[in-house]
């Protein structure tokens, strides 16, 4: 094993250790985040590891950085020389990165049912990866105590999800006052619902305050959140072997999908409609990253986004073609932008222009 794969493995076992031991803590205060973040730590720096050791990049040309989270999934899912990860081991994945992202950067109200189930399903995807990969015991390397413990753990997600909905639902009663609390417990449902339509963008207020709305109204949650709803748990054995997996549900439409072929296809969940996940045009994208239109549409071909079929697709629909962006394409420009001024973008787009004149 080479020694950059021995180190990556190493900080990513840390960060698992140290994710339960949070989860095992006495006390509340910053364990939720604490959990999440050092979870999500673990996976990037697992994905990474197992990349290198099947002699894989984790840094495109003349890139300073390596490759970010779902970049790292995407190689594991798609590149047939590397592949490590099934499609359900991707959702959770892209689950655990989802709810991290909401922890980190605003307000996340997880019960302790959910944050149970993202920790010990997180243990059980990192060892079924490990074990694989490095054909050595996860076990071996951890006390037979590392592990989550939870004196009431759910048994599916239906039930889960049905309590989570009640407690909304409570915090929306009349005279109660505290929908901003409901808001805040409705974004894991959202997240988790987000990562199996494959859109990465955070929710936003207004649109959990209108899922709120729905619930408190009496609209059943599996038809607010039918991506939840077509997923499920499964348990197997106890103790320090207990697996905890996210599975599909039979029949059910939800799964991953390649779109294109080869390498270099791109994988997403799948879409039952299109104009969901591609759900921007021009004007709206713009308004999306706080430019112009027309900036932005510098900045879309600065960085080439129409060659990428995750963030960009033409949908025909009557005779007439659409050209669409996914919300993909904001994160991708505002990541752009933390690095390169708009105006230097600009202003060498606008000399483009006037060469091509």
């Amino acid at each position: 094993m080479k020694k950059e794969v021995r180190q990556l493995r190493e900080k990513a076992i840390n960060s698992l250790v140290l994710a339960i031991e949070h989860f095992n803590r006495p006390w509340d205060r910053g364990r939720t985040e604490a959990v999440l973040i050092l979870l999500d730590h673990s996976f990037e720096m697992l994905l990474k590891a197992t990349i290198r050791q099947r002699q894989g990049k984790i840094r495109k040309p003349r890139e300073k950085q390596t490759i970010g989270f779902d970049a790292c999934v995407r190689k594991g899912l798609t590149e047939a020389s590397l592949r490590f990860l099934t499609e359900e081991q991707a959702l959770t994945l892209q689950s655990i990165n989802g709810q991290r992202d909401a922890a980190q950067h605003y307000l996340v109200d997880m019960s302790e049912h959910q944050l149970y189930f993202y920790a010990q399903a997180g243990v059980t995807l990192f060892r079924d990866v490990h074990d694989d990969v490095f054909e050595e015991k996860l076990l071996i390397r951890l006390p037979e105590r590392v592990l989550p413990v939870s004196t009431t753990a759910p048994k599916d997600l239906v039930t889960l999800f049905d309590n989570e909905i009640d407690e909304i639902k409570g915090l929306l009663a009349p005279g109660k006052r505290k929908k901003m609390d409901a808001v805040a417990k409705a974004r894991s449902l959202a997240v988790l619902e987000s990562a199996v339509k494959g859109d990465y963008e955070q929710p936003s207020d207004g649109e959990l305050e209108k899922v709120c709305k729905r619930l408190a109204e009496g609209e059943a949650w599996p038809s607010v959140f039918p991506g939840v709803a077509s997923i499920n748990i499964t348990a197997e054995n106890d103790g320090p072997s207990l697996s905890l997996r996210l599975t599909k549900n039979e029949g059910t439409p939800v799964h991953l999908l390649k779109e294109g072929e080869g390498a270099g296809a791109v994988v997403a969940v799948r879409r039952v409609n299109e104009l969901d996940f591609y759900s921007l045009g021009a004007a709206q994208l713009a308004k999306k990253v706080g430019l112009t239109t027309p900036k932005s549409r510098a900045v879309v071909d600065h960085l080439n986004i129409r060659d990428d079929p995750d963030c960009f697709k033409k949908i025909t629909i009557g005779g007439i073609t659409h050209p669409r962006y996914s919300p993909k394409a904001i994160k991708r420009i505002q990541q752009a932008l933390e690095g390169e001024p708009i105006d230097e973008i600009w202003a060498a787009h606008r000399e483009k222009q006037k060469v091509g004149k």
